[in-house]
């Protein structure tokens, strides 16, 4: 009864706080704030703060996993038809990086829409945000190599030329005006071969 003697209970600010008489006393694991009257006191707000604390650190441990996730997840296609399927599926979800990983898989192969695809996937990755200088240009310089290499194998096929002639554009911005002034006939003949 001494104990509970020296223990009682206040209201401030509609906070339920316990006072004590002992200063510098600790209870559990909540610091204590010391107040004027030589008592100490611990505002009881631990509850909510742990559920606080508990639902962030979910949210954050769910969010690193479905990152890790998403990013790990693998595209397998075996039939030339069903790959470019999935690889028209994946671009038109956004997925470039997937989409890339798809094609890549397939970067020596003889049929020009993959080809095609692959250098438009490369070229979106290289404006992506968070890719780096040094890797959007030579993600630029990989796309017009693609498309190049597209172009061999099929110089029938609209797409081919249009990806080719927006690689050329994209290439121009790294060798300067004079090839960028240069490559805008050669841009103009591929955008108007259809």
């Amino acid at each position: 009864m001494a104990a509970a003697g020296a223990l009682h209970r206040g209201a401030s600010l509609g906070r339920t706080r316990l006072v004590f008489r002992a200063p510098g006393t600790m209870v559990g694991w909540w610091p204590q704030a010391r107040s004027g009257r030589g008592e100490s006191e611990v505002h009881e707000k631990p509850r909510c703060f742990r559920k606080g604390l508990a639902f962030s650190v979910l949210s954050y441990l769910g969010y690193e996993a479905y990152t890790l996730i998403s990013q790990s997840s693998v595209v397998h296609a075996d039939d030339q038809n069903e790959i470019l399927e999935q690889a028209d599926y994946l671009y038109e979800s956004g997925e470039t990086e997937k989409l890339c990983h798809l094609l890549e898989q397939h970067k020596n192969s003889e049929n020009a829409e993959l080809l095609w695809r692959l250098a438009r996937a490369s070229r979106d990755l290289a404006q992506l945000s968070q890719t780096s200088p040094e890797k959007k240009k030579a993600l630029t310089y990989e796309a017009l190599d693609y498309a190049k290499k597209a172009l061999e194998k099929d110089p029938s096929c609209f797409a081919v030329h249009k990806w080719y002639a927006i690689c050329i554009s994209d290439v121009g911005d790294y060798e300067g005006i004079k090839s960028k002034i240069a490559n805008a006939f050669v841009i103009k003949e591929h955008f108007q071969v259809f």
